[in-house]
């Protein structure tokens, strides 16, 4: 997913609880009690509630409370489960995924779901004519290449011989396959509901979630409440969620510190970030979470000064990146390697390439470059982007690499990006990668691998190591649940030896920040959720509810 910067794994344990440890610490008061409602605030409306065509940060969570699919993940962590799902097996050679439906599963229009509404849902998907930017998600499945061109209505690949069972056969064996199934693409809908309304479904959504659309007053507010009948009977702890629109950052801000406003669904304003977190009346309202996202710089490998290995690795050496994360104000981490810490597979102990520009120097030469390295830098140009490219201009020319800033606007950056020689180093900022699901092959194949380094593609480095591209292929061979930490460790290498290549100089990630009320208690990790963004609106709930 590209990812418009907010600051301006494959897991597979079959764990059945989906319940959130509260800290041992916690006051009983501050547990959260069920019932409540709260209110969230958003500058923006909200594009669809569609599950197959809503995909940007603000309505994913949005979907997910209305929708179910069957997979998810356990609430603030990305650690897989069964959703709708009871239960799966997975035939030994990986190619065929057996699903078992749980009972008592029913749509907010009373009907019980059955296993053709997960075929219809994954159909609709992946059909041209929904135009649902999630369709190529599904790829592996028999049958794709049809249905996509047209050809066909029906994915060959998936069964539902009876109203339980669902069965899906692959056209290669794809351990990330059941990331898929819990992206919002893949969410059950009832058919009849979709075809009644047709184009106005994402205004007026039936799904099987913890909530149900109450209101939708275009430009002002949307309202949730408590869906009675979903399967979880403890979820959600809320009986209704008010998401009041045309909000401005700073106004949302002060109302919340006047006792009006729960949470914040944009991020805290810049300027106000610095005195809110060190406030001690507001500080311990925010909450801080790693999520999956790398700021980075691309190197092109096919064009001089780039196409040497040993000035890539100066390029590393030389960025300060402790000193772009106090340009941020501290809302990130620096980065040492392409995946975050929050991804499964991500090295711990490796250290990277720290700051020192004496040996960025010292591999300029070693490369003949003493007559000084010139280059261009492209960045988007809306803020912070303009100043994080020039403290990493001046780290460059530091050591003696001058690098023209080119600030322009996104679109014409990721063109650049795109073409085979239209950008020698891209800022990734305001467009740097958010996994899409929590699993390392997200970050590698569309920015790392070969089959992004074509045209219009966002491996804008234009690396491609056939020997890591088959690595990363083995790896998403590895399916069964029995290969998991063998699939990471290679995963693993396959990310430490690009860091070898160092197309790219990592810089820093993302942290996210919430702020809410001092009614919203619960465990933070469901405030800043790495998968459900920005916040898990099934877990949260009030202190003050009767």
């Amino acid at each position: 997913m590209r990812h418009l910067l907010a600051t301006s794994a494959l897991a597979l344990p079959i764990a059945l609880s989906l319940a959130v440890v509260v800290p041992a610490d916690a006051r009983a008061q501050d547990a959260p009690k069920q019932g409540g409602e709260m209110i969230v605030t958003y500058k923006d409306d909200v594009s669809t509630l569609d599950p197959a065509i809503g995909y940007d940060w603000q309505n994913w969570s949005m979907i997910k409370s209305l929708f179910d699919g069957l997979m998810d993940y356990v609430p603030g962590t990305t650690d897989l489960v069964p959703d709708l799902a009871q239960g799966y097996e997975i035939s030994d050679d990986g190619k065929t995924f057996t699903f078992q439906l749980r009972d008592g599963v029913k749509f907010h229009n009373g009907r019980t779901l059955v296993a053709g509404d997960v075929k219809y849902s994954i159909e609709r998907a992946v059909r041209p004519e929904t135009q649902s930017p999630g369709a190529g998600f599904f790829n592996m499945i028999e049958g794709f290449d049809d249905v996509q061109a047209g050809k066909a209505k029906a994915l060959s690949g998936i069964e539902a011989p009876d109203d339980k069972t669902v069965v899906f056969h692959l056209s290669r064996p794809d351990a990330t396959f059941l990331h898929v199934l819990a992206l919002n693409f893949a969410h059950a809908v009832p058919k009849e509901a979709v075809e009644a309304e047709g184009a106005d479904f994402g205004k007026k959504p039936v799904g099987t979630g913890a909530f149900r659309l109450a209101e939708w007053t275009l430009g002002q507010r949307l309202v949730f409440e408590r869906n009675p009948d979903y399967y979880k009977k403890d979820r959600p702890r809320l009986d209704r969620i008010t998401f009041e629109i045309g909000q401005e950052p700073l106004v949302a801000l002060l109302r919340l510190q006047r006792g009006e406003v729960d949470i914040l669904g944009d991020p805290i304003p810049s300027a106000k970030f610095l005195e809110v977190r060190n406030d001690p009346e507001w500080g311990d309202n925010i909450v801080e979470g790693g999520q999956l996202q790398t700021g980075y710089v691309t190197m092109n490998v096919n064009v001089p000064p780039f196409d040497d290995l040993k000035v890539r690795q100066a390029v590393n050496f030389a960025i300060n990146k402790d000193r772009i994360v106090r340009i941020l104000n501290g809302r990130a981490v620096p980065a040492n390697q392409p995946l975050p810490p929050a991804m499964p597979g991500y090295a711990k102990g490796y250290e990277g390439y720290a700051f020192d520009p004496e040996k960025a120097k010292a591999l300029l030469k070693e490369a003949g470059t003493e007559g000084g390295v010139k280059t261009e830098l492209l960045a988007m140009n809306t803020e912070p982007n303009p100043r994080i490219a020039q403290a990493i201009q001046q780290d460059l020319a530091a050591v003696g690499i001058d690098a023209q800033l080119r600030p322009l606007a996104q679109a014409n950056v990721i063109a650049a990006g795109g073409e085979p020689k239209g950008a020698p180093m891209i800022w990734s900022g305001g467009m740097a990668w958010i996994a899409d699901f929590p699993d390392p092959s997200n970050f590698y194949g569309p920015i790392l691998g070969c089959a992004g380094a074509v045209p219009g593609g966002w491996n804008w480095a234009w690396y491609c190591n056939k020997n890591l591209d088959a690595k990363a292929a083995k790896a998403d061979a590895m399916v069964g649940d029995d290969q998991k930490q063998a699939r990471l460790d290679l995963w693993q290498e396959v990310f430490l030896d690009v860091m070898k290549d160092a197309p790219w100089a990592p810089v820093f990630n993302e942290q996210r920040f919430t702020m809410k009320s001092d009614r919203m208690v619960g465990p933070d990790a469901i405030f800043v959720d790495p998968v459900h963004i920005p916040v898990n609106y099934d877990e949260v709930g009030v202190n003050d509810a009767q």
